[in-house]
């Protein structure tokens, strides 16, 4: 949520840099500094009232002891008549300040000015590519293809049991999705990366505090009795560790790491763009979190998006990396990094990873406030990234390491598989 103080002291900017978004703020920020103009005014007029009626209340007293009845009593009622007045003022600013509170929600954030500006994914920028394409052999599968010829993951079984996007990993596949996991998880260990076992389902205020509540109730599944939702990331609660805290900036930066199953009602269920592992309801994430001073996290998203690349060159995939534009990037970041690998069995990028940088979008809804080395307050900045996400880095792996005896293990994986050919 963007800072209200900042609006004021700065609306022209943040009206153009949400234009980068290809969103007019230009109403709604008008409406916002209107309501913060009645909210305040509210607030100033109930603490005058308080403060005079507490003048009057101490002269109540001494008239009466002074035996200046008819004087008491008329200041007794000038002051039952300011509590009735307070009264309506504390109405009115908490009236005032639900209102601005629900207009600043629906602001996403406001771009870095390095964000280029763009409507949608054609507009991304890309900022490098590594690798070449793996030229497959004749006769060449896709991985669903593949996965049902080595029966590793059944399809067709996730649907009877749950439905469509929730598939089944077998053998092989189930141990190469397991050794995926540990990798990641230890190589964010040895970048210092301490490890978080999560509660897999949320509440409102956590749904809030990272900003996928309001509004995106419908991309999360829900469970209405108890009013959790399943954590479409681990971002939420891992994030929400750090929810009405108070830090020490000796403290900082916190690097937490988790694996987690992600849950995502949004995921779709036809054409070829979501065949396969390409698009699911539930998937398997190593999530990477960092909270640290805003001095320093430009240059931390720069060091995440380079261990993120780091992984997939071990892995030995083709990728790129994109800048994305202002109309692609998601609701809460200032700026994001996407890394896409190569699916050449498919001849199509699929997204594995986004890297972003939050500022103070986020630690503004969650209170995550540290003590600068002045003992002065201060919010600190958030930031997260996919490290990595598993479906379509094993669509791109088998694809790319099919041959006809076999896929291939990649070779930092086998310590963890105990076999180097799935076949």
């Amino acid at each position: 949520m963007l800072l209200i103080s900042n609006i004021r002291q700065n609306k022209d900017e943040i009206i153009s840099r949400l234009a980068i978004r290809g969103f007019d703020a230009t109403a709604t920020i008008n409406e916002i500094l209107s309501i913060d103009e009645q909210a305040r005014q509210a607030r100033t007029n109930m603490e005058q009232n308080q403060a005079l009626g507490n003048q009057l209340s101490a002269q109540v007293g001494s008239l009466f002891k002074e035996g200046k009845k008819e004087e008491a009593e008329a200041i007794r009622k000038e002051s039952v008549r300011l509590k009735e007045e307070l009264k309506s003022l504390e109405i009115t600013v908490e009236e005032k300040e639900t209102e601005l509170k629900n207009l600043l929600v629906t602001l996403p954030n406001t771009p870095n000015v390095s964000v280029p500006k763009g409507k949608d994914a054609n507009d991304n920028f890309v900022s490098s590519i590594y690798g070449d394409k793996v030229n497959l052999h004749e006769g060449a599968l896709p991985h669903w293809e593949l996965a049902t010829k080595y029966d590793i993951i059944d399809f067709e079984l996730g649907v009877k049991i749950t439905g469509a996007g929730f598939p089944v990993y077998k053998g092989k596949g189930a141990i190469f999705q397991r050794a995926l996991i540990q990798f990641f998880l230890n190589e964010a260990g040895s970048q210092g990366y301490m490890e978080i076992q999560p509660p897999l389902m949320v509440n409102s205020e956590s749904g809030y505090g990272t900003g996928q509540l309001p509004d995106k109730e419908g991309q999360m599944y829900h469970s209405t009795i108890d009013d959790l939702y399943l954590i479409p990331t681990a971002e939420v609660p891992v994030t929400n560790i750090y929810r009405n805290v108070m830090l020490n900036e000796s403290q900082l930066p916190i690097k937490n790491c988790a694996y987690t199953p992600c849950f995502r009602r949004e995921a779709g269920s036809y054409g070829a763009h979501v065949r396969g592992l390409n698009r699911l309801h539930q998937f398997d994430k190593v999530e990477i979190v960092q909270i640290v001073k805003p001095e320093n996290s430009y240059e931390v998203l720069e060091s995440m998006q380079n261990y993120v690349q780091s992984l997939l060159q071990k892995l030995g995939l083709h990728y790129r990396v994109l800048l994305l534009c202002g109309g692609d990037m998601g609701f809460t970041s200032a700026k994001t990094y996407d890394m896409e690998v190569w699916s050449p069995a498919q001849e199509m990028w699929l997204e594995c990873s986004s890297v972003s940088n939050f500022e103070t979008f986020q630690t503004n809804r969650l209170k995550c406030r540290y003590k600068n080395a002045e003992g002065k307050t201060e919010l600190a900045h958030s930031l997260n990234g996919s490290a990595l996400a598993l479906p379509r880095i094993v669509a791109a792996l088998l694809e790319a390491n099919q041959t006809p005896e076999g896929i291939v293990v990649p070779e930092v994986l086998r310590k963890y598989t105990g076999f180097d050919l799935i076949n």
